[in-house]
């Protein structure tokens, strides 16, 4: 009888799961290994290291964060208005598609202490703002774009950072 591989991706997911909980200091094979109920010997024959790992979780979480949202907002159809009310009602009121906030939360952490990441956290934020002004360009102009696109994007991270109460009963919706 075959031995049944724990497929990659679920390799992925639980390094992602590690890197939301204790930022990339807890992504360690054995510990991935135990949490998945499996010996770490299948981790090498899809990945030559951890470094590895880390890139393709990187990588899925940029694919998942960027061109997945954008994909999934554009196959929503209607108009540019229709588009951003989508694209807000995910950022603001929704995990990011498959990943959660804590695991953003945690590259960001990440990035202040390695350029390797920070580079790619500015292309990603790079990315994500260059769609919000190509939302927003098609009925504001000059500066307003980059102002409505900047404070779509920092609300969508900032919102992470306040501790205050909501109002009872009131809802996270506009």
């Amino acid at each position: 009888m075959g031995t049944t591989r724990t497929p990659r991706g679920m390799w992925i997911e639980e390094g992602l799961r590690a890197l939301s909980t204790g930022g990339p200091d807890a992504v360690r094979i054995e510990a991935l290994a135990q949490s998945l109920g499996v010996s770490k010997r299948g981790f090498y024959g899809y990945f030559s290291d951890r470094d590895a790992l880390l890139g393709e979780m990187l990588d899925t979480w940029e694919r998942d964060t960027t061109e997945g949202v954008i994909e999934e907002i554009e196959r929503g159809g209607g108009g540019t208005r229709a588009k951003l009310e989508r694209l807000l009602t995910i950022a603001l009121f929704t995990e990011e598609p498959g990943r959660g906030t804590a695991v953003a939360l945690s590259v960001r952490d990440w990035a202040r202490r390695d350029e390797t990441v920070a580079e790619r956290l500015r292309r990603v934020d790079n990315r994500r703002m260059d769609y919000l002004r190509s939302l927003f360009g098609s009925f504001c102009s000059g500066d307003e774009v980059e102002v409505r696109s900047m404070l779509a994007f920092t609300l969508r991270i900032g919102s992470h950072f306040v501790a205050a109460d909501t109002v009872h009963g009131a809802e996270r919706r506009c």
